[in-house]
């Protein structure tokens, strides 16, 4: 099994595949790096040699940010968005949509579960 930038990627899958599974890297990214290295995308992770593998690890270091690092990018992105209070840091700060979608009906993946809210009951005479 080889494992790159902390990730054990699985044997089964082709190499193009298999690269997406590290965190900041997507099909084009992994496809320009199999090509860098003169590596068939056809051929699957278990195939692959220690050179091989070496030299993946080697491009992927020199030139990509990936997991931990890129993941810590987006937060402080993030957190200097809410810190200047920017209409984007504001939604985050809320847990609410940031791009312009409409929040009446939908949006529950951003909100969360729905809270129902009682209504007023009605004075009797």
């Amino acid at each position: 099994m080889a494992r790159i930038s902390g990730v054990d990627l699985p044997k089964n899958k082709r190499g193009v595949i298999g690269l997406t599974y590290i965190y900041g890297v997507g099909k084009s990214t992994a496809s320009r790096i199999l090509a860098e290295n003169n590596i068939s995308e056809d051929k699957k992770v278990s195939e692959w040699t220690d050179d091989e593998i070496n030299a993946i690890r080697n491009s992927i270091n020199e030139g990509i940010k990936v997991e931990g690092e890129l993941r810590s990018e987006v937060q402080l992105n993030i957190k200097r968005l809410m810190d200047i209070g920017c209409t984007r840091g504001i939604r985050h700060r809320l847990g609410l949509p940031l791009r312009g979608q409409r929040t009446k009906n939908n949006s529950r993946t951003r909100k969360g579960k729905k809270k129902t809210v009682a209504n007023k009951k009605k004075a009797t005479k």
